[in-house]
């Protein structure tokens, strides 16, 4: 059996595989209240039937102000949890796990969407944005500047994010995964290079680290214990005065002693900066992470074949493989992964209603 897909058990959740969709953004409550729609629907639900062992849901914000654009899915109230029900449902239906992604967008909040055809940048009050918050007054490169958060905010930040972490798990989603990555706010706190901070939440690295732990203390006590904790973070921000892959294990460390799991491994986002973008760039980062904080890993980064992807496995670089881009170009990934490595039909998660177009049968 490829690694691919041997189960993996994390507390009491069994994943059927190793092959996860990590979180994009859909960018897809035309409504602009953070209600999950029938399009998140079909694609969760799609990669489910794809044979997906984890559906990671996209960036899903904890509070108004939390999200990227006007049209992100949220989790602050009753009528998004009743949404994401229905979604949970579908996946388990078919067979997958299915994880909530908590984010902040901090600083680069408040933006439009990336879509063909609309402006780019800040989304002006006017035109429904809002103000943006960060952990200092200094604006992403192109956006407006934030406000810089007071005790306050920070305290209501951390509780929106232990509401979200209840609303998940009365919605039935088996994973909680706090965004510290690509720049949002909780990688804003910790890199140096966007938190000028000089109270107890900047300056050093405890005191930069403290807004993450302090959440993820929190949230693993509101989240059942029989459910798994991940955390994304971004390794580096591949800038000299950023944050560093030294001070991301030893965060690893830290994360793992209050109770997070794994550790979704990215990188940049926060600065601008020449990123060696190819396949498996940031694959290091999570064998590094896994080895020196003893903690389990999901590598990402251009993974696109099947072959690539059981070697991060068997090179003992990752627990869990996510795949992105390959995953929204074809939603049936890990079925034709299967085949590749080797696999039959009935030794994988085929949907019984698909078996006649199994990939074996389409090579002779």
């Amino acid at each position: 059996m490829p690694q691919l897909f041997e189960p993996l058990t994390l507390r009491d959740v069994e994943f059927r595989n190793r092959i996860w969709l990590t979180p994009m953004c859909q960018y897809s409550c035309e409504a602009c209240d953070g209600i999950p729609t029938a399009w998140h629907f079909v694609h969760y639900a799609t990669r489910a039937v794809g044979g997906f062992g984890l559906v990671l849901t996209e960036a899903t914000a904890v509070a108004p102000e939390g999200r990227i654009s006007p049209q992100d899915a949220g989790l602050w109230n009753h009528d998004q949890m009743a949404a994401w029900r229905r979604v949970v449902d579908a996946v388990h239906a078919n067979g997958a796990k299915i994880g909530v992604q908590l984010a902040h967008a901090g600083r680069k909040a408040s933006t439009y969407r990336p879509f063909a055809g609309e402006p780019s940048g800040s989304v002006p009050v006017d035109a429904g944005g809002w103000e943006a918050i960060g952990p200092s007054a200094v604006a992403f490169d192109g956006y407006a500047t934030p406000r810089a958060m007071t005790l306050a905010d920070i305290d209501d930040v951390v509780d929106a994010f232990v509401d979200a972490a209840r609303r998940a798990d009365e919605a039935g989603f088996d994973v909680v995964e706090l965004h510290a990555a690509h720049g949002y706010l909780l990688h804003e706190f910790l890199s140096p290079a966007s938190n000028r901070r000089d109270d107890e939440y900047g300056g050093s690295f405890e005191n930069r680290t403290r807004l993450l732990l302090r959440i993820a203390t929190e949230v693993r006590g509101a989240w059942p214990e029989a459910k798994p904790l991940f955390v994304r973070v971004s390794a580096t921000d591949w800038a000299e005065t950023g944050w560093n892959i030294d001070e991301t294990v030893r965060l690893a460390r830290e994360l793992k002693s209050v109770g997070v799991d794994l550790v979704d491994t990215s990188t940049g986002g926060n600065v601008p900066a020449d990123i060696p973008v190819g396949p498996n760039y940031q694959v290091r980062f999570a064998s590094e992470i896994r080895r020196g904080a003893d903690i389990a890993t999901g590598a990402v980064g251009l993974i696109t074949e099947p072959a690539q992807a059981e070697a991060i496995l068997t090179e003992g670089d990752a627990d869990a493989v996510l795949i992105g881009r390959a995953g929204l170009r074809e939603p049936y990934w890990p079925l034709r992964a299967a085949a590749e490595l080797g696999l039959t039909w009935r030794e994988t998660p085929y949907p019984a209603q698909y078996t006649r177009g199994a990939w074996e049968h389409a090579r002779g």
